[in-house]
């Protein structure tokens, strides 16, 4: 099929398109598969998170499936042990990535994962709640390869002009999971086939992917046996020429012999800026989604927690967003030639942090009300679907930085964004005494947009989109870049990388 595929697009246009490579290739391929990746992922990650609901109250699903008297505190250590081990194997995904190739990691981190979820339901009749803490844990170590893995693989397929197109469209099928999930799983546990088989679905859907992924996939365009050498050449050399500020991704085929430069990623500036901006978006981003249907119930008085289509809402809005956003660039791109690639990045990141920072003031003044009720949830999908505008800014920015250790500087920012995942609920919880008093809210809902505020204000002052000289060990090449190019030729370039 791939080699199918790849001939249609040699023989339809390539040689008219010349540098702007074949309109359909065996790298949008890849990234289809990505996007139906990072889907069943993400499905898998949140599975517990709707069949916990069925699990603990039989009464509104199916009753002849067994039920848990599992308490809050509980239910609290089942849904945040995921992210145990999701941290730690963040920055060994990204640097084992670079050596053993992407398409493995994706392989082994999707399907071992697949694997344990088809175990959960085992796990909790047999073994109670504990046994299925352990599991999660380990479903998190599996998982915490997959972004780094992920930015490790767009490195090497996703030309300099596409990068941020691409990266978007795929990391859009993480929305477009938790959606599937979340609209179907009450269904699925209300029928004859009962929450067990939420787990087995998703798990059963991983282990497909695994198996199309390992076949059609490689790690580079180099091992790819059905690309054709001009779709090759373009991708390899891609930013070379149109935008020398991406000089240094010919590197790619040797990079597995470069030392990672740890000092130097953790004394440069330019990802320092980019390592504030991820946990800030992480902070707010999980704030909402964790706080808001709390505030929801106890404030406004309405419970949106257990209503799985409302409940994806902001998701699928944040699907719509991401390809509007795509287009718009695309169309800034057409119409504002001189526009640099400094100015895209922080357009967009912009975007993406300081619309959600004006929806967290605006819910800073809701009170009681049905009619602030359908004003809450305006706010809340506005400030989690803009947030897909980042994808275009900081979320593409490791590539920019280093092209060789991208998936190595995604899993150090990943890590440090994920534990401000974990921190930020424990935040809101010594904020938040009492669950129905506004003010309190008011506190939560101005500190978050202060974070957004200030991670955002630091990527715009200090945030760069040259390739850096840690990125290669080879210095008179840096050397030469630099004085052909001057220190920060994006900043001036004619293109900007969509």
């Amino acid at each position: 099929m791939v080699l199918g595929c790849a001939d249609c697009c040699s023989h339809t246009g390539y040689d008219a398109i010349g540098n702007t490579g074949p309109r359909f290739g065996v790298r949008h391929l890849q990234c289809i598969l990505v996007f139906f990746g990072l889907a069943v992922a993400y499905a898998l990650r949140v599975n517990l998170s709707v069949a916990i609901v069925a699990m603990t109250d039989s009464n509104h699903t199916n009753p002849a499936f067994p039920e848990f008297p599992w308490d809050e505190s509980i239910k609290s250590y089942l849904l945040s042990s995921f992210f145990w081990g999701y941290v730690v194997t963040q920055v060994p995904g990204g640097y084992l990535s670079a050596i053993i190739g992407a398409k493995y990691m994706l392989f082994f981190g999707v399907l071992i994962c697949s694997c344990l979820a088809l175990l959960t339901p085992f796990c909790a009749i047999t073994g109670g709640w504990k046994l299925v803490v352990v599991l999660r844990a380990i479903q998190g170590l599996c998982q915490g390869v997959i972004f780094p893995s992920t930015h490790t693989f767009l490195s090497k397929w996703a030309p300099a002009e596409e990068r941020a197109r691409l990266v978007g469209y795929c990391y859009s099928g993480s929305q477009f999971g938790t959606v599937i999930m979340l609209s179907v799983s009450g269904y699925i546990a209300s029928s004859s086939l009962g929450w067990p088989s939420i787990f087995y679905i998703s798990g059963c859907s991983g282990i497909v992917w695994s198996m199309v992924w390992i076949y059609l996939c490689a790690s580079t365009p180099a091992q790819h046996s059905s690309i054709t050498p001009n779709e090759r050449r373009y991708i390899e050399t891609s930013g070379q020429l149109r935008r020398p500020s991406d000089a240094g991704r010919e590197e790619f085929v040797a990079h597995q012999n470069l030392r990672t430069p740890w000092l130097r990623i953790f004394t440069s500036l330019p990802f320092l800026s980019l390592l504030l901006a991820h946990c800030a978006n992480n902070w707010g981003f999980w704030t909402l989604l964790t706080q808001i249907p709390t505030f929801m119930k106890n404030v406004l008085g309405m419970d949106i927690k257990h209503n799985g289509p409302l409940s994806a809402l902001p998701y699928f809005a944040m699907i719509l967003l991401t390809c509007f956003f795509i287009w718009l660039s695309d169309i800034l791109k057409r119409n504002g030639s001189m526009m640099s690639l400094s100015f895209s990045r922080k357009l967009f990141n912009s975007i993406g942090l300081w619309l959600p920072m004006l929806a967290l003031l605006g819910l800073g003044f809701i009170t009681q009300g049905s009619a602030n009720a359908r004003l809450a949830i305006g706010l809340l999908t506005l400030a989690v679907a803009t947030n897909s505008a980042s994808y275009l800014g900081f979320h593409v920015n490791h590539i920019d930085l280093s092209p060789n250790f991208a998936g190595t500087l995604m899993g150090i920012t990943n890590c440090a964004a994920n534990v401000m995942s974990i921190l930020a609920p424990l935040i809101v919880g010594l904020i938040v005494t009492d669950e129905t008093n506004p003010m309190q809210w008011r506190i939560v809902f101005y500190f978050t947009a202060f974070v957004y505020f200030i991670g955002n204000l630091v990527f715009i002052l200090f945030g760069r989109f040259t390739v850096q000289p840690w990125n290669s060990t080879s210095s008179h090449r840096q050397a030469r870049s630099v004085s052909v190019n001057g220190p920060d030729e994006t900043e001036r370039a004619p293109l900007i990388d969509t």
